[in-house]
């Protein structure tokens, strides 16, 4: 017997929304009808869907269902494109991991194109954005690896630029003698989040040493560039968000000559290429109109 469509769309709200009366209200039912046709499913097949806390979480059978649910919308999306079928479906929904940079940069100039597409965002760091594809866990990530994940279709987009930037008042007080080692390593620096690494690559291009200087933990792309200018630490920072306050004065490059490029590749599940190729060239689109071309 196939699986009921209004069940797995009943499990699909409820893990995305967080409980069953915020994935009723999507649905427009009610939450007595969410919980009947959860446990139906449930007792179709067998297990567990839902941990029934607050927020609802899955179990492993309950994620992949889910995502078998949001992968079939992809796929019907794809087919009433291809066959210029009006519809009054609610849009696919895409779960993509995207690194925060990307999304304050550019990304976003590749989303807003696609109007039959709800968007899922993941952020993470662009080094370990690729993770959520290899656990399936999204159906598109934004990476840096180089590297095709296994059963994804591996498209290179170009470079985001760092600069390494502080205030002028920073620079007058941490590097008065220079941006040496010994000055890097006692300056406090800005870091995004554990998995960052940025700052440590340009410190040991700079000096040709591993540092492990007082750090800042700052999560927000926006608040790494307000914290740089207040005069909090120095950080990596886009420079395609920094052009304005290089230009007046408000963030000096530590070491304008030594920049630090980050290649960017977008990969999709390949099962599911087709039905997100008007994405992929968005995606493309936009790169190439922000990032710097890989030579």
């Amino acid at each position: 017997m196939p699986l009921d469509p209004m069940q797995l769309a009943a499990l699909a709200a409820v893990l995305r929304r967080g409980s069953f009366e915020h994935a009723a209200t999507d649905l427009a039912v009610t939450p007595s009808a969410i919980s009947q046709r959860i446990k139906a499913l449930e007792e179709r097949i067998g297990t567990a869907l839902v941990l029934r806390a607050t927020p609802c979480t899955a179990t492993p059978t309950g994620a992949r269902l889910a995502k078998h649910a949001e992968d079939v919308g992809l796929l019907e999306t794809q087919l009433r494109r291809d066959l210029e079928l009006d519809s009054e479906n609610s849009p696919a929904r895409l779960r993509v991991a995207v690194p925060a940079d990307s999304l304050a940069t550019w990304f976003i100039q590749a989303m807003a194109p696609i109007k039959d597409m709800l968007f899922d965002l993941v952020i993470d760091d662009q080094d370990h954005s690729a993770d959520w594809l290899r656990r399936g866990e999204v159906n598109a990530a934004v990476t840096s690896s180089g590297k095709a994940v296994s059963g994804c279709t591996r498209v290179p987009l170009g470079s985001l630029r760092y600069l390494a930037t502080a205030s002028p008042d920073f620079v007058d007080r941490w590097f008065g003698d220079g941006v040496t080692a010994r000055t890097l390593a006692q300056a406090p620096c800005l870091t995004f989040n554990p998995k960052d690494t940025l700052q440590s690559q340009w410190m040991q291009a700079q000096t040709g040493a591993r540092l492990s200087p007082p750090s800042h933990f700052l999560p927000s792309t926006h608040a790494f560039i307000d914290a740089a200018r207040a005069g909090l630490g120095w950080g990596m920072n886009p420079e395609l968000l920094i052009r304005g306050p290089i230009r007046n004065r408000r963030l000096i490059a530590l070491n304008p000559n030594l920049p630090l490029d980050t290649p960017l590749d977008w990969q999709v599940s390949r099962i599911l290429a087709p039905a997100l190729a008007p994405l992929t060239h968005a995606v493309r689109a936009a790169a190439q109109d922000r990032l710097i071309p890989i030579s």
